[in-house]
């Protein structure tokens, strides 16, 4: 009886916060400088993120309200169908149940915090009545907040994955490594020729939209000094710098969820066996209000002890992953953005709120660290399960409880090397051969990576094991747009280097042209527009075959294949990849380097007239110095600029800087920031 009374109150709260102590704006400067980029001063934490709140609204307010529809059921009644599965899958893995179970467990510090930034998207969309997508989406509570991240961190970790799976009536299978990938690297002091670590921090999200990245720089008078990228919705930096230390994520691709198949009861088709006894499912209804449907459309909501659950052709199957266990990953994120060192950065991470991701690390006392990072499941491993294909719902042997602790998880602190580096590839393969990790040493149940990437076995020919890294090759080896010697793709292309164009007249110039290909990703390649060609091409041809070595038919059919599109569409085949791809930004394009699983990568779409736009990459770079004393060296470019709005002139002024492989410089330096500022403002 105490325990829901207390609970109840704590959801008041949750509820009521406009019942806080309103925010001064007054107390706020919102910084702007000669890119648009927003520094947030103020003296409270809260405060900060407040400004935060009306900066990142000023700049993409419609971003942030994509972020929080699905908290109110909106996705459909915004977006139509496409939206009606997110409300769904909200739902489905009861993010505001976990939400309220688990409120207890924030920190006040935190709470009081985020009180302010939706104290600011609320007075932002109070104030801008006219950008509001729906009029049901404010005022947004605390509680709808948090739940929005545990829902976020449940589709990251796959989730929306399974849920196809399932629906499509497809057995789980290991995912085939994503080529879009990220970039992280983490280098010594003493493996430098400025005596500094360096960091790299490059993750590659969606150009456009809610994982886009937001550059901006907070600063308080409780503690928080810090500058990075956030996506839509983040009160704090997700990874960058602070006075002392710094962070990059990078996608991980162990195995974190599981899918269970129920042995359902042939008497009673909502019952199904566990350890001999017949359970009954947790049945609820949504109802779902979808744009351009008059009636609400009703969807049933399973759950079993396993957790979310889903019913096809074959059955019921659940899916049960850590990301929608805990809620605490925004409060873990404020701690990490705070840690003045080593020891309180890892005591952040030590709390486990962040269920996945690659973390590389380094600091001015002369620490690197990188961990393969996860909410890892304790799996049974003498069942003789495959944990990476669905595994039999039916028994306690099968249903994990618990989580792998934060020193049992591949990491490594100041190899001998001198450096560490991950590109989505495996954390046994992070440093120097002789540093690595094993994998035998960790349980196979766990489905640690184990695979180079064309990004990571690049990395280690051009970095310098036997001498020290200057500044300048660290930056070049991130702007890199060769291919290894040996190229790394699931699919092989030898069959394509060995035709014979004399045989093949019709489709003889491409053969020699791509024969003569030196494998790299220059706007100006013409064997890099046949390459991008065909690589789109076999992903669609080959998707979901076992990687091998292509045929020489499909070989043939594949130079066919690129030879009609580029006759078809532009009339020859004597094109260069900037013919083809594309960097656009409202009503203007450039011509654009780079494809999947380069160090610096594009992937595409359709554009217009058989050109293609890219629509995710390189986004924010950033690469950060650590010198003994004072503050870190910061250099950043974000491919388009600080604002989303076609209007802004910040919302294209990074593209030349981007294309030409320049940097502006950043700096953590409040009175530098107010002596270049282009404007100073408050909120409101």
């Amino acid at each position: 009886m105490i325990k829901n009374v207390l609970l109840c109150f704590s959801l008041l709260l949750a509820n009521s916060s406009f019942s806080q102590t309103a925010i001064k704006t007054a107390n706020i400067d919102i910084v702007r400088d000669s890119f648009g980029v927003p520094h947030i001063f103020a003296k409270t934490d809260a405060e900060v993120a407040y400004g935060l709140a009306w900066a990142q609204a000023e700049d993409d307010f419609k971003s942030l309200q994509e972020v929080i529809l699905p908290a109110k059921n909106l996705m459909a009644s915004v977006m139509g169908k496409k939206g009606a599965a997110g409300d769904y899958a909200f739902a489905l893995f009861r993010c505001s149940e976990i939400t309220a179970e688990k409120w207890n467990t924030l920190t006040p510090a935190f709470i009081k915090m985020i009180t302010g930034y939706v104290q600011g998207l609320n007075e932002y969309a109070k104030k801008h009545p006219g950008e509001i997508l729906h009029k049901k989406i404010f005022p947004i509570t605390l509680q709808e907040y948090v739940s929005s991240s545990v829902f976020a961190l449940t589709i990251f970790n796959g989730a929306d994955q399974a849920l196809v799976r399932i629906f499509n009536n497809m057995q789980w299978e290991a995912p085939e490594m994503d080529k879009k990938g990220s970039n992280s690297a983490a280098i010594h002091s003493t493996k430098t020729t400025t005596g500094e670590s360096f960091l790299l921090i490059n993750a590659h999200q969606p150009n456009t939209g809610p994982q886009a990245f937001y550059e901006a720089h907070l600063c308080s008078e409780e503690g928080m000094n810090v500058m990075g990228g956030l996506l839509a919705g983040g009160p704090c930096i997700l990874h960058g710098a602070n006075e002392n230390l710094g962070w990059a994520h990078t996608v991980n691709y162990c195995d974190r969820l599981d899918e269970f198949q129920l042995d359902m009861n042939p008497d009673n088709p909502l019952q199904y066996k566990f350890d001999g006894q017949w359970l009954d499912l947790e049945v609820k209804t949504i109802k779902l209000k979808i744009k351009g449907i008059p009636f609400r459309v009703k969807r049933k909501l399973y759950w079993s002890k396993y957790g979310a659950t889903m019913k096809n052709e074959q059955g019921f199957f659940s899916m049960r992953l850590g990301a929608n266990m805990k809620i605490g990953v925004l409060d873990q994120w404020y701690q990490m953005n705070k840690a003045a060192n080593f020891t309180e950065f890892y005591a952040a991470l030590n709390r486990q709120e962040l269920s996945m991701f690659n973390i590389m690390y380094a600091d001015k006392y002369d620490t690197v660290f990188y961990i393969n990072n996860a909410l890892m499941p304790v799996r049974d491993g003498s069942n003789g399960y495959t944990w990476k294909k669905t595994v039999p719902g039916n028994t306690s042997r099968t249903l994990w409880t618990q989580f792998r602790s934060l020193k049992d998880l591949p990491q490594y602190i100041n190899p001998s090397s001198g450096f560490l580096f991950n590109t989505n590839h495996s954390s046994f393969l992070a440093t120097a051969a002789t540093d690595n990790l094993k994998p035998s040493s960790f349980a196979k149940t766990d489905g640690w990576e184990e695979y180079h990437l064309n990004r990571s076995v690049r990395f280690l020919e051009l970095f310098p094991q036997t001498e020290k890294l200057s500044y300048e090759k660290f930056k070049q080896i991130k702007f890199d747009l060769q291919l290894p010697a040996t190229m790394q793709y699931p699919y092989k292309l030898d069959s394509m280097f060995v035709l014979n164009e004399n045989e093949y007249p019709a489709i003889a110039a491409l053969i020699s042209s791509f024969k003569n290909w030196d494998k790299r990703g220059d706007a100006d390649s013409k064997g890099a527009a046949i390459f991008l060609l065909t690589y789109e091409y076999l992903k669609k041809r080959l998707q979901g075959q076992a990687p091998r070595l292509i045929t020489r038919q499909e070989a043939i059919e594949t130079y066919t294949h690129v030879n009609n599109y580029m006759q078809t569409h532009f009339g020859t085949t004597d094109l260069k990849l900037g013919d083809i791809q594309k960097l656009v930004r409202g009503g203007k394009d450039w011509p654009l380097a780079g494809f999947p699983d380069l160090l610096s990568p594009q992937w595409t779409a359709d554009y217009y007239n058989g050109r293609l736009k890219s629509i995710g990459g390189d986004g924010l770079i950033m690469f950060v110095r650590f010198p003994k004393n004072g503050l870190p060296k910061i250099e950043t470019v974000n491919m388009y600029g600080a604002s989303a709005m076609p209007g802004s002139k910040h919302f294209d002024d990074q593209v030349e800087m981007y294309l030409k492989k320049q940097t502006k410089t950043m700096t953590l330096n409040k009175a530098t920031v107010y002596k270049n500022a282009l404007r100073v403002y408050h909120p409101g």
